[in-house]
Protein backbone atom coordinates (compact mmCIF):
# COMPACT_ATOMS: atom_id res chain seq x y z
CA UNK A 1 0.00 0.00 0.00
CA UNK A 2 1.48 3.27 -0.67
CA UNK A 3 0.00 6.56 -0.57
CA UNK A 4 -3.24 4.69 0.91
CA UNK A 5 -4.01 2.65 -2.32
CA UNK A 6 -4.68 -0.68 -2.32
CA UNK A 7 -2.77 -2.40 -4.86
CA UNK A 8 -5.10 -5.32 -5.98
CA UNK A 9 -4.49 -7.58 -8.72
CA UNK A 10 -8.04 -9.31 -8.45
CA UNK A 11 -11.35 -7.50 -8.12
CA UNK A 12 -15.03 -7.21 -8.49
CA UNK A 13 -16.89 -4.30 -9.45
CA UNK A 14 -20.64 -3.20 -9.17
CA UNK A 15 -20.99 -7.01 -9.79
CA UNK A 16 -24.20 -9.01 -9.12
CA UNK A 17 -24.10 -12.92 -9.09
CA UNK A 18 -27.22 -15.34 -9.55
CA UNK A 19 -28.35 -18.90 -10.09
CA UNK A 20 -31.20 -18.54 -12.58
CA UNK A 21 -33.54 -16.67 -11.63
CA UNK A 22 -32.10 -15.85 -7.87
CA UNK A 23 -29.88 -13.15 -7.30
CA UNK A 24 -27.94 -13.71 -4.11
CA UNK A 25 -25.22 -11.03 -4.65
CA UNK A 26 -26.11 -7.73 -6.05
CA UNK A 27 -23.79 -4.59 -7.12
CA UNK A 28 -21.14 -5.49 -5.03
CA UNK A 29 -17.38 -3.93 -4.99
CA UNK A 30 -14.44 -5.56 -3.77
CA UNK A 31 -10.71 -5.37 -4.47
CA UNK A 32 -8.61 -8.19 -2.51
CA UNK A 33 -5.19 -6.82 -1.69
CA UNK A 34 -2.57 -8.33 -2.95
CA UNK A 35 0.27 -10.16 -0.81
CA UNK A 36 -3.42 -10.53 1.69
CA UNK A 37 -4.51 -13.28 3.35
CA UNK A 38 -7.75 -12.28 2.87
CA UNK A 39 -10.64 -14.08 4.83
CA UNK A 40 -14.46 -13.84 4.28
CA UNK A 41 -17.03 -14.19 6.90
CA UNK A 42 -20.88 -14.06 7.06
CA UNK A 43 -23.71 -16.25 8.17
CA UNK A 44 -25.43 -19.22 5.96
CA UNK A 45 -26.40 -18.42 2.40
CA UNK A 46 -25.15 -14.81 2.73
CA UNK A 47 -23.00 -15.37 -0.54
CA UNK A 48 -19.57 -16.36 0.70
CA UNK A 49 -19.20 -19.05 -1.65
CA UNK A 50 -20.87 -17.43 -4.26
CA UNK A 51 -18.27 -14.31 -4.55
CA UNK A 52 -15.85 -16.58 -4.38
CA UNK A 53 -17.03 -18.57 -7.25
CA UNK A 54 -17.21 -15.48 -9.28
CA UNK A 55 -14.04 -14.17 -8.77
CA UNK A 56 -12.92 -17.99 -9.28
CA UNK A 57 -14.82 -17.13 -12.93
CA UNK A 58 -17.14 -20.61 -12.14
CA UNK A 59 -20.23 -18.14 -12.37
CA UNK A 60 -20.74 -15.27 -14.95
CA UNK A 61 -21.49 -12.16 -13.43
CA UNK A 62 -25.49 -11.16 -14.28
CA UNK A 63 -23.78 -7.61 -14.03
CA UNK A 64 -20.83 -5.64 -13.79
CA UNK A 65 -17.38 -7.33 -14.04
CA UNK A 66 -14.48 -9.33 -12.38
CA UNK A 67 -11.10 -8.64 -13.28
CA UNK A 68 -7.34 -9.96 -12.54
CA UNK A 69 -4.34 -8.00 -14.07
CA UNK A 70 -6.83 -5.15 -15.81
CA UNK A 71 -8.73 -7.63 -17.73
CA UNK A 72 -12.26 -9.36 -17.42
CA UNK A 73 -11.77 -13.09 -15.42
CA UNK A 74 -13.69 -14.00 -18.98
CA UNK A 75 -11.29 -12.83 -21.50
CA UNK A 76 -9.18 -15.83 -20.18
CA UNK A 77 -8.79 -18.93 -22.13
CA UNK A 78 -9.45 -21.75 -19.34
CA UNK A 79 -5.64 -23.00 -19.02
CA UNK A 80 -4.38 -19.37 -18.89
CA UNK A 81 -6.25 -18.59 -15.96
CA UNK A 82 -5.78 -21.68 -13.96
CA UNK A 83 -1.77 -20.58 -14.56
CA UNK A 84 -2.99 -17.49 -12.16
CA UNK A 85 -5.57 -18.38 -9.92
CA UNK A 86 -6.48 -21.67 -8.55
CA UNK A 87 -9.89 -22.70 -6.47
CA UNK A 88 -10.05 -25.46 -4.03
CA UNK A 89 -13.88 -25.44 -3.65
CA UNK A 90 -15.66 -27.17 -0.79
CA UNK A 91 -15.51 -30.81 -0.32
CA UNK A 92 -13.82 -31.61 -3.37
CA UNK A 93 -13.73 -35.52 -4.32
CA UNK A 94 -10.86 -37.40 -5.74
CA UNK A 95 -11.29 -40.05 -8.74
CA UNK A 96 -11.61 -43.82 -6.70
CA UNK A 97 -8.20 -45.47 -6.57
CA UNK A 98 -5.99 -42.64 -6.63
CA UNK A 99 -3.27 -42.24 -5.40
CA UNK A 100 -1.60 -38.73 -3.50
CA UNK A 101 1.20 -38.23 -6.11
CA UNK A 102 -1.56 -38.70 -8.97
CA UNK A 103 -3.75 -35.96 -7.62
CA UNK A 104 -1.41 -33.63 -7.05
CA UNK A 105 0.17 -33.86 -10.61
CA UNK A 106 -3.29 -32.79 -11.69
CA UNK A 107 -2.48 -29.36 -10.67
CA UNK A 108 0.31 -28.96 -13.17
CA UNK A 109 -2.24 -29.51 -15.97
CA UNK A 110 -2.65 -25.74 -16.59
CA UNK A 111 1.16 -26.14 -17.78
CA UNK A 112 1.22 -28.79 -20.03
CA UNK A 113 -0.36 -29.08 -24.08
CA UNK A 114 0.33 -30.85 -26.67
CA UNK A 115 4.08 -29.73 -27.29
CA UNK A 116 4.62 -29.63 -23.36
CA UNK A 117 3.83 -32.76 -21.78
CA UNK A 118 5.34 -33.79 -17.96
CA UNK A 119 8.58 -31.85 -17.55
CA UNK A 120 11.49 -32.02 -14.82
CA UNK A 121 9.77 -28.64 -14.25
CA UNK A 122 6.20 -30.66 -12.87
CA UNK A 123 8.51 -32.42 -11.18
CA UNK A 124 10.03 -29.89 -8.91
CA UNK A 125 6.77 -28.39 -8.70
CA UNK A 126 4.58 -31.43 -7.36
CA UNK A 127 7.43 -31.99 -5.34
CA UNK A 128 7.67 -28.93 -3.43
CA UNK A 129 4.32 -28.60 -2.97
CA UNK A 130 4.19 -31.86 -1.36
CA UNK A 131 6.56 -31.24 0.94
CA UNK A 132 4.83 -27.77 1.60
CA UNK A 133 1.76 -29.38 2.85
CA UNK A 134 3.66 -32.22 4.51
CA UNK A 135 2.51 -35.12 2.35
CA UNK A 136 5.54 -36.20 1.02
CA UNK A 137 5.60 -39.70 2.61
CA UNK A 138 1.95 -40.34 1.68
CA UNK A 139 2.70 -40.25 -1.94
CA UNK A 140 1.58 -43.60 -2.94
CA UNK A 141 -1.32 -43.87 -0.97
CA UNK A 142 -4.91 -43.96 -2.06
CA UNK A 143 -6.40 -40.78 -1.13
CA UNK A 144 -9.79 -41.98 -0.03
CA UNK A 145 -7.44 -44.29 2.72
CA UNK A 146 -6.82 -40.88 4.33
CA UNK A 147 -7.93 -39.13 7.42
CA UNK A 148 -9.84 -35.66 6.68
CA UNK A 149 -7.09 -33.43 7.73
CA UNK A 150 -4.60 -35.25 5.39
CA UNK A 151 -7.20 -35.77 1.92
CA UNK A 152 -7.42 -31.29 2.74
CA UNK A 153 -3.13 -30.86 2.75
CA UNK A 154 -3.04 -33.11 -0.33
CA UNK A 155 -6.23 -31.28 -2.30
CA UNK A 156 -4.06 -27.83 -1.11
CA UNK A 157 -1.04 -29.53 -2.24
CA UNK A 158 -3.15 -30.14 -5.86
CA UNK A 159 -3.94 -26.07 -5.86
CA UNK A 160 0.00 -25.33 -5.21
CA UNK A 161 1.26 -27.53 -7.41
CA UNK A 162 -0.45 -25.17 -10.13
CA UNK A 163 1.77 -22.46 -8.80
CA UNK A 164 -0.67 -19.52 -9.19
CA UNK A 165 -0.12 -16.10 -7.30
CA UNK A 166 -4.10 -16.23 -6.32
CA UNK A 167 -5.00 -19.03 -4.64
CA UNK A 168 -8.93 -19.46 -3.31
CA UNK A 169 -10.19 -21.67 -0.65
CA UNK A 170 -13.69 -22.46 0.29
CA UNK A 171 -14.18 -23.44 3.33
CA UNK A 172 -10.98 -25.66 3.93
CA UNK A 173 -12.36 -26.24 7.25
CA UNK A 174 -15.41 -27.84 7.29
CA UNK A 175 -15.83 -31.19 8.14
CA UNK A 176 -12.19 -30.93 10.21
CA UNK A 177 -11.98 -31.41 13.95
CA UNK A 178 -10.55 -28.44 15.50
CA UNK A 179 -6.79 -30.14 15.49
CA UNK A 180 -6.74 -30.52 11.57
CA UNK A 181 -8.82 -27.13 11.36
CA UNK A 182 -5.61 -25.09 12.98
CA UNK A 183 -3.22 -27.59 11.15
CA UNK A 184 -5.15 -26.45 7.65
CA UNK A 185 -4.86 -22.98 8.98
CA UNK A 186 -1.41 -22.87 10.05
CA UNK A 187 -0.44 -24.25 6.62
CA UNK A 188 -2.35 -21.46 5.05
CA UNK A 189 -0.36 -18.75 6.86
CA UNK A 190 2.78 -20.68 6.17
CA UNK A 191 1.92 -20.31 2.43
CA UNK A 192 0.98 -16.64 3.03
CA UNK A 193 4.08 -15.93 4.90
CA UNK A 194 6.49 -16.66 2.12
CA UNK A 195 5.20 -13.42 0.37
CA UNK A 196 5.01 -14.95 -2.96
CA UNK A 197 0.83 -15.71 -2.73
CA UNK A 198 -2.63 -14.00 -2.05
CA UNK A 199 -4.60 -16.14 -0.27
CA UNK A 200 -8.44 -16.13 -0.04
CA UNK A 201 -10.82 -17.84 2.40
CA UNK A 202 -14.30 -18.16 3.40
CA UNK A 203 -14.52 -19.36 6.90
CA UNK A 204 -17.32 -20.17 9.52
CA UNK A 205 -15.25 -19.57 12.35
CA UNK A 206 -15.18 -15.97 12.98
CA UNK A 207 -12.66 -16.29 15.79
CA UNK A 208 -10.39 -18.41 13.47
CA UNK A 209 -10.95 -15.96 11.03
CA UNK A 210 -9.77 -12.97 13.13
CA UNK A 211 -6.67 -14.62 13.98
CA UNK A 212 -5.75 -15.62 10.90
CA UNK A 213 -7.06 -13.16 8.27
CA UNK A 214 -4.87 -9.89 7.12
CA UNK A 215 -7.68 -8.61 6.00
CA UNK A 216 -11.32 -9.16 6.48
CA UNK A 217 -14.05 -8.77 4.38
CA UNK A 218 -17.71 -9.31 6.85
CA UNK A 219 -20.60 -10.20 4.65
CA UNK A 220 -24.56 -10.34 4.77
CA UNK A 221 -27.24 -10.75 2.65
CA UNK A 222 -25.10 -10.91 -0.23
CA UNK A 223 -23.68 -7.52 0.46
CA UNK A 224 -20.05 -6.66 2.27
CA UNK A 225 -20.96 -4.91 5.71
CA UNK A 226 -17.44 -4.24 6.51
CA UNK A 227 -13.65 -5.15 5.30
CA UNK A 228 -10.52 -4.21 6.70
CA UNK A 229 -7.82 -5.65 9.12
CA UNK A 230 -9.69 -7.93 12.11
CA UNK A 231 -8.18 -5.61 14.92
CA UNK A 232 -9.94 -2.27 13.04
CA UNK A 233 -13.85 -3.91 11.69
CA UNK A 234 -14.76 -6.38 14.71
CA UNK A 235 -16.40 -5.41 17.56
CA UNK A 236 -19.58 -6.18 19.02
CA UNK A 237 -21.65 -4.31 16.90
CA UNK A 238 -20.32 -5.11 14.00
CA UNK A 239 -21.04 -9.29 15.28
CA UNK A 240 -24.83 -7.85 15.88
CA UNK A 241 -25.34 -6.33 12.82
CA UNK A 242 -23.49 -9.33 10.71
CA UNK A 243 -24.47 -12.11 12.74
CA UNK A 244 -27.51 -11.31 15.24
CA UNK A 245 -26.20 -12.04 18.33
CA UNK A 246 -25.00 -10.53 21.53
CA UNK A 247 -21.91 -10.42 22.15
CA UNK A 248 -18.45 -9.15 23.79
CA UNK A 249 -15.18 -8.42 21.72
CA UNK A 250 -11.88 -9.31 23.90
CA UNK A 251 -8.24 -9.30 22.87
CA UNK A 252 -7.55 -13.42 22.68
CA UNK A 253 -5.06 -14.32 25.53
CA UNK A 254 -2.86 -16.36 23.13
CA UNK A 255 -2.56 -13.68 19.77
CA UNK A 256 -4.36 -10.14 21.04
CA UNK A 257 -6.68 -10.02 18.09
CA UNK A 258 -10.30 -9.86 18.51
CA UNK A 259 -12.36 -12.75 20.39
CA UNK A 260 -16.00 -12.79 19.96
CA UNK A 261 -17.46 -14.01 23.40
CA UNK A 262 -21.33 -14.90 22.84
CA UNK A 263 -23.42 -13.63 25.78
CA UNK A 264 -24.91 -16.65 27.86
CA UNK A 265 -28.39 -18.05 26.95
CA UNK A 266 -30.50 -16.04 29.40
CA UNK A 267 -28.93 -12.60 28.34
CA UNK A 268 -29.56 -13.92 24.63
CA UNK A 269 -33.10 -14.87 25.46
CA UNK A 270 -33.43 -11.08 27.01
CA UNK A 271 -32.14 -9.83 24.15
CA UNK A 272 -34.81 -11.11 21.61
Amino acid sequence: MEGGTVSSRLRAEAVTLAYEQRTVIRDLDLEVPDGSFTVVVGPNACGKSTLLRGLARMIRPAAGAVTLDGRPVSSYGPKEIARRLALLPQSPTAPDGITVLDLVARGRYPHQSLLRQWSPADERAVGEAMAATGVTELAEREVGQLSGGQRQRVWIAMVLAQQTPLLLLDEPTTFLDIAFQLDVLDLCADLHAGGERTLVAVLHDLNQACRYATHLVAMREGRIVAQGPPAEIVDAALVGSVFGITCEVVPDPQTGTPMVVPAGREARRVSR
